[in-house]
C-alpha cells in the first residue's frame, strides 16, 4: 500500500512549513523527499504519521485518511524521526522489548523482519543505548520502527550525523527491506543519497519542485554545466558572478560550476574575461549535471 498526499498546507503562526503539496508513493516504493533543513520535510511526515493535522487538503496512508483513519495509520506504519528518541538508560534489548509490547507484539514474534539489522548490534545487546555511536543508535531506532511489520516505514533525515561506512550500511538495508514489500518514505539533505531512491521530490520552502526518478532529473537539466577552477576560488566565483552572460555560479567541490544565458556560449570568451581579472591556471571543462545541479536550478 502507498501514500497519496492532495494539496496539503500547514502554517505555523505567521510561517508557512507546507505549501498546496501533492504527490504520490507507489506500494513496494523507496521515495525519497530531498531538502535542505527547514524545506518542510519533517512537518510532512508529522502530517501523515497523524502528529500534526495539516490546515487543508488530505491525504492517505496505506489506504487509511489521515484524519479519519489515524489509529489504523498508527498501526500501519513505522516512524523514525529526525532526532534519536529512544529511552538512553535502557539497553538495546530493553528498547526492542518495550517497543515491541507497545504494539502488543513481542521481538520473537517478528524477529523474521529486523533480523537482517539486529545481528549487527545483538552481540551489543546488554549495552545501555546512550552508550553507543550514532550508527548502531540508528539500526536500533530503525528496529523499533520495525517492530511490529509495518507497512510503511518513514524515515525522517536518519543518516544525518552518521558515519560515511554506517550511511552506506543503512542504505543497504533499506534496499533489503524493499523486498519484504515494505513502502518506504526517507527524508534527506544529501544529494548524493537521492540517487539510491527508486522516486524522488525535491522540496523547499514548503513546496515541491519537481518528483521523478533520479535519472530522469538528471537527463531533463536544461543547460550546460562547466567546471571552472582557478588559482583563486573566492576571486573567481566573485568575477564569474559579475560576468553578465552568467545563469548560475556556485562551489562543487573543487570547481565551480557554470551555467551561461547563452544557448551559443563560448568558453573561450569566458577564458579571455578570467584571465582579464588577473585569474591564472584557469580551467574550464564541460561536465554532466547531478542531482544537486538540478536541485540548484529549480530552487533559483
Amino acid at each position: 500500500m502507498g501514500v497519496s498526499v492532495r494539496h496539503i498546507s500547514k502554517s505555523y503562526k505567521n510561517a508557512v512549513a507546507l505549501h498546496d503539496i501533492s504527490f504520490e508513493v507507489k506500494p513496494g516504493e523507496l521515495f525519497g523527499l530531498i531538502g535542505p533543513d527547514g524545506a518542510g520535510k519533517t512537518t510532512l511526515f508529522r502530517v501523515l504519521t497523524t502528529l500534526l493535522l495539516a490546515d487543508f487538503g488530505e491525504a492517505t496512508v496505506a489506504g487509511y485518511d489521515v484524519v479519519k483513519d489515524y489509529k489504523n495509520i498508527r498501526n500501519s506504519v513505522g516512524y523514525m524521526p529526525g532526532r534519536f528518541s529512544l529511552y538512553q538508560d535502557l539497553t538495546i534489548e530493553e528498547n526492542l522489548e518495550f517497543f515491541a509490547t507497545i504494539f502488543g507484539t513481542t521481538v520473537e514474534e517478528n524477529y523474521d523482519v529486523i533480523k537482517d539489522i539486529y545481528v549487527q548490534i545483538e552481540p551489543f545487546k546488554k549495552r545501555r543505548t546512550g552508550k553507543l555511536s550514532g550508527g548502531m543508535k540508528q539500526k536500533l531506532a530503525l528496529c523499533c520502527a520495525l517492530i511490529h511489520k509495518p507497512k510503511i516505514l518513514f524515515l525522517d533525515e536518519p543518516t544525518t550525523g552518521v558515519d560515511p561506512v554506517s550511511r552506506k550500511e543503512f542504505w543497504d538495508m533499506l534496499k533489503r527491506l524493499q523486498q519484504k514489500d515494505i513502502t518506504i518514505l526517507v527524508s534527506t539533505p544529501y544529494m548524493d543519497e537521492a540517487e539510491l531512491c527508486d522516486r524522488i521530490a525535491f522540496i523547499q520552502e514548503g513546496k515541491i519542485l519537481k518528483v521523478d526518478t533520479p535519472e530522469a532529473v538528471v537527463r531533463h537539466y536544461p543547460k550546460l554545466i562547466y567546471n571552472i577552477r582557478a588559482n583563486n576560488m573566492y576571486q573567481l566565483i566573485a568575477c564569474l558572478n559579475e560576468y553578465e552572460f552568467n545563469h548560475s555560479v556556485y562551489p562543487f567541490g573543487e570547481f565551480v560550476h557554470y551555467t551561461d544565458t547563452r544557448s551559443n556560449f563560448n568558453p573561450k570568451e569566458l577564458l579571455e574575461y578570467l584571465k582579464s581579472k588577473k585569474l591564472l591556471d584557469i580551467i574550464i571543462e564541460r561536465t554532466e549535471p547531478t542531482i544537486e545541479d538540478t536541485f540548484m536550478e529549480l530552487a533559483k
